[in-house]
């Protein structure tokens, strides 16, 4: 006989938050207001390790309930795998011939707690995020090109910087079936050889190293933010790199509220034209995608939908029944550093590494405002997931399914290949990259060319780039992140 118990979510509110699957001991655990919608969980002993077996009934249940697909997952899946494989073999897995429309971005980890650490910003890391990209079109050699470097981390403290390239780690050459192992493996200390751009654009050696020793980080996603006045216009720009409420999770709006006093800054300077630089944002919570989307919006009140959600068959009628129709929409905050009013154009720069809640952003802003996207195509998320873990600690085991898919106000959800942006600007491997911010930096200046209509950008060396992985797709747990707490704290 089933035990069913609260669903006492720690709302990990990305994109809107951390859904915590609670497991119970006896029936007493029930709290005794009964909601519509109930976690569906093991009934085995609590004590001791989990067996898989355990798991993977705890993994089924779930996903049967909760998962956006549920109607794909096999009958009678082979519940004799490890839980990792289990998971996997019972995804509605994306195929871009057969399956375009599937699933590529659910996924799991052993360790529950380290999941939501990630999905709050704190890692063990040693702050280098870069992006890796084939030496050449012909060989096997890679090399790794940093897009930007945490601040105060080690490998800032290392002296690495935007733009740095590496071609060894610990003393090995980079390659396509090394790379992973070399950059993700066990050892906290790495030691990078690094690599330069000549006067000729070309990549060459050096035998310049820069040791680094990684830590637990708690990263800030308030990364950069700064004003310019050029050709009368008084332009503002911010580098956002991750939707996170707060570093201890939903109810910390310690980052939001800096989110806040940005474009309070902004306001107070009168910016007329805004540039949002979500090319390393890989998404977040809703919560703060949300936020900082009502500090933008021109002429919304709470009132005004910024986004709309679609649940399974399962879910979607037990919601409307419980909570209405209005359950499913998100609405725009009231702000006072809203400024919209003001605005003359937005911008948003935008690459492969532009995921999930910073999609659901440009999405959810398009029916209020003109949204230009310059860089390359983003990622292409328009579906939101939800945290499932067991809260009395048996399971150790920490899932984030995909659940829900957003729409904006109009019930647009057309972004499952990426925004295409407005006008395409590469990172070359073979150019030297100014740093964030300045505004000879391609991207920025591209986006400040637009705005004061100067029709100029800076010279560049334009080459082919043949890029293998980025630290940003790896981040929470290898996918990029969209997640929602929009469920209710369910039992019955």
């Amino acid at each position: 006989m089933k035990t069913f118990c609260v669903l006492r979510p720690t709302l990990l509110l990305v994109a809107s938050g951390i859904f915590m699957m609670t497991s119970c001991k006896k029936s007493t655990d029930v709290a005794p207001t009964i909601s519509p919608i109930t976690p569906i969980i093991s009934t085995t002993a609590v004590t001791g390790i989990a067996t898989d077996k355990e798991v993977n009934d705890w993994i089924l249940e779930n996903m049967q309930t909760y998962y956006y697909w549920n109607d794909k997952i096999p009958a009678n899946p082979d519940k004799s795998q490890t839980p990792g494989k289990f998971f996997t073999s019972i995804l509605n897995t994306y195929n871009a011939t057969s399956n375009p429309d599937g699933d590529r971005f659910s996924w799991i980890q052993e360790s529950a707690d380290a999941l939501k650490a990630s999905l709050n910003g704190e890692t063990k890391t040693d702050g280098l995020e870069f992006k890796l990209y084939l030496r050449s079109a012909s060989g096997s050699d890679v090399i790794g090109k940093v897009l930007y470097v945490q601040k105060n981390s080690p490998a800032a403290k290392a002296g690495l910087t935007r733009g740095d390239i590496f071609y060894q780690v610990n003393g090995q050459l980079l390659t396509v079936s090394n790379y992973q192992e070399l950059l993700s493996g066990t050892s906290d200390t790495k030691t990078y050889t690094m690599a330069k751009v000549d006067a000729t654009n070309t990549i060459v050696n050096t035998t310049t190293t820069k040791q680094t020793t990684a830590v637990v980080y708690q990263a800030n996603p308030v990364f950069l933010d700064s004003v310019y006045t050029i050709n009368g216009k008084t332009i503002g720009y911010f580098v956002y790199n991750q939707f996170v409420t707060g570093p201890t999770g939903p109810n910390d709006h310690t980052y939001d509220n800096q989110v806040d006093n940005v474009f309070s800054k902004f306001k107070a300077k009168g910016v007329t034209d805004l540039v949002l630089d979500f090319r390393y944002n890989p998404g977040g919570y809703v919560t703060s995608a949300q936020n900082l989307a009502s500090s933008v919006a021109k002429g919304v009140d709470p009132s005004k939908i910024f986004y709309k959600k679609e649940y399974n068959e399962t879910l979607s009628p037990l919601l409307l029944k419980a909570y209405g129709s209005d359950w499913f929409n998100g609405y725009f905050l009231q702000k006072a550093s809203n400024i919209g009013t003001n605005l003359r154009s937005l911008i948003v720069l935008t690459t492969g590494g532009t995921a999930s809640a910073s999609e659901l952003v440009i999405n959810g802003l398009k029916p209020f405002m003109d949204v230009t996207t310059i860089g390359t195509t983003s990622y292409g998320k328009n579906v939101g997931s939800i945290t499932i873990a067991d809260s009395s600690g048996h399971i150790k085991w920490g899932m984030q399914p995909i659940v829900t898919k957003s729409f904006n106000t109009l019930n647009q959800s057309d972004y499952s290949t990426g925004f295409k942006p407005a006008i395409e600007v590469k990172e070359y491997t073979n150019e030297v990259w100014k740093q964030l911010g300045d505004v000879n930096e391609s991207l920025l200046n591209t986006a400040i060319a637009r705005i004061t209509g100067a029709g100029r950008v800076a010279a560049r060396t334009n080459s082919p780039t043949y890029e293998v992985s980025s630290s940003i797709e790896r981040k929470a747990g290898g996918s990029n992140m969209f997640f929602s707490d929009r469920l209710p704290n369910a039992q019955h």
